[in-house]
């Protein structure tokens, strides 16, 4: 699959060779090592590489034969750039589905708790300005919306789908009402942003220097939270009982571990995420807030969780292929004319492919959806 990105790489900025020849050389080498995995065994992964070959392989002759100042157009620094921005709401509300989900909750009201994020951390911004008291209020509103969720999944046994969309629809009512309330006669209120962090020595290096030299702080955090998640969930004790709990929670039990409170501890923490990926949307890449501004991003950060395989680097991978098409969609709109109503519908589309491919080959946790009855 890195063969088959090369593919791509070799024709579009920095490299911008200019021949047929690299892509399908890199495709080849792709389909070879596809070919190889299949007669290995590894049927589900030689046949990834044989799609991303393909894919990989037409894209690059396509792009190579492609006027040179519209593919400098579309790919550019930006585009990437735009890719972890749009990426970065995904992966921490994914992250929070992977610790829900792991300990055996499933969480579909991510939507739900982005969006109080959202609307309660902008507020707490414009009436503090002040964007780390913002933040803590989206964390805090996302978190009190997953306890929520937890009590009536975790304490009352809940069925967890119809919790979650009991969550979602609250969230969209409570919000534009209080935005409506609150806002909505008084125009756009001054927002403490969250600021940027600018890296002067990574800021001159050509072409990574526009993608890596000013990224919002949030950005940053994102990665530092998905090598922390993995930490957690694969190397330490806490971790290994969380996930024992999503799997066995009848053993976990057996053993002293308090199956109650480690699902209540997971769901709250999947709220805060969320409620952080939220802040990140109404002050953090933007600086405003409009009533559902979500938009589904709650639903393809779920969709992220299943590309992954409840794995937080897999949440991440997913993420940015799901912010590398919001990302293209928009290049593509302001470069190529591209319709806009089909720019629109790419992430969804490619939410949809992802989930199709892995109908009946991932493996979610063995306990989630089920509520425990201590006996």
């Amino acid at each position: 699959m890195v063969s088959a990105g090369l593919a791509v790489l070799s024709v579009v900025p920095p490299l911008l060779l200019d021949t047929v020849v690299a892509p399908l050389v890199f495709a080849g080498i792709a389909v070879v090592l596809g070919i190889i995995a299949i007669r290995q065994g590894e049927g589900r992964l030689g046949g990834l590489a044989l799609f991303a070959a393909s894919i990989g392989g037409i894209s690059g002759v396509l792009f190579a034969n492609t006027d040179t100042g519209t593919v400098e157009n579309i790919v550019t620094a930006g585009l990437f750039a735009s890719t972890l921005r749009f990426a970065t709401p995904l992966v921490l509300g994914g992250l929070g589905g992977v610790f829900s989900e792991r300990s055996g909750v499933t969480n579909i009201a991510i939507e739900g708790m982005m969006l109080m994020g959202c609307f309660w951390g902008f507020w707490a911004s414009t009436e503090t300005l002040s964007w780390p008291i913002g933040l803590l209020a989206a964390m805090a509103a996302g978190g009190l919306s997953a306890l929520i969720h937890a009590f009536w999944s975790i304490h009352l046994g809940a069925n967890q789908i119809i919790s979650g969309t009991a969550i979602n629809i609250l969230a969209l009512g409570v919000t534009s009402f209080a935005y409506r309330s609150l806002i909505g006669s008084s125009g756009t209120p001054d927002v403490a942003r969250i600021p940027n962090v600018h890296l002067p020595l990574i800021a001159d290096i050509p072409f990574f220097g526009d993608i890596f030299g000013d990224l919002n702080l949030l950005v940053w955090i994102m990665f530092a939270l998905v090598v922390l998640s993995w930490v957690f969930l694969t190397r330490t004790a806490w971790g290994l009982r969380l996930r024992s709990v999503g799997e066995h929670p009848r053993a976990a039990d057996t053993v002293g571990i308090d199956v109650y409170k480690v699902r209540y501890l997971a769901v709250i923490t999947s709220g805060v995420l969320a409620g952080m990926a939220g802040a990140f949307l109404s002050f953090g890449f933007g600086s405003s807030f409009n009533e559902n501004m979500t938009a589904g991003r709650g639903f393809i950060a779920l969709a992220a969780v299943v590309f992954g395989n409840w794995r937080p680097f897999g949440v991440l991978w997913a993420a940015l292929l799901f912010g590398f098409a919001s990302a293209l969609g928009n290049a593509l709109q302001t470069a190529a004319g591209v319709n806009a109503t089909l720019v629109n519908a790419l992430p969804y589309l490619f939410t949809l492919i992802a989930l199709v491919g892995l109908v009946g080959k991932s493996t979610p946790p063995a306990a989630a959806g089920q509520p425990y009855q201590k006996q």
